[in-house]
């Protein structure tokens, strides 16, 4: 997921259909593809805008997503690996943090 949001940023014209066909290999689902897109083009959308208008993000912001990725996130297994399966690339298991 990481490497096609990184694509996505840096070289959108690049992506093509076998970055989605990578993503399905790594078992995501469409809507959960749908969402690494959705999400990586919110965080470009934001951060672009508050670069170009010199726009501070609020006290907290990163408190926020921290909570969230160690709170409401955990219930999400798709966002989710193991060791053993990061080590393979697949599947979507609890992680041990």
């Amino acid at each position: 997921m990481c490497d096609f949001a990184v694509k996505l940023t840096r070289t959108p014209d690049a992506m093509s259909e076998a970055d989605i066909e990578g993503l399905r290999a790594h078992e995501l689902s469409d809507e959960q593809i749908l969402s690494v897109v959705l999400i990586t083009c919110q965080f470009n959308f934001s951060n672009r805008m508050s670069m170009a208008l010199g726009i501070e993000p609020p006290p907290g912001r990163s408190e926020a997503l921290r909570r969230w990725l160690t709170g409401p996130a955990r219930d999400h297994e798709w966002l989710k690996f193991s060791d053993a399966e990061g080590a393979s690339g697949r599947g979507h298991a609890a992680t041990s943090s």
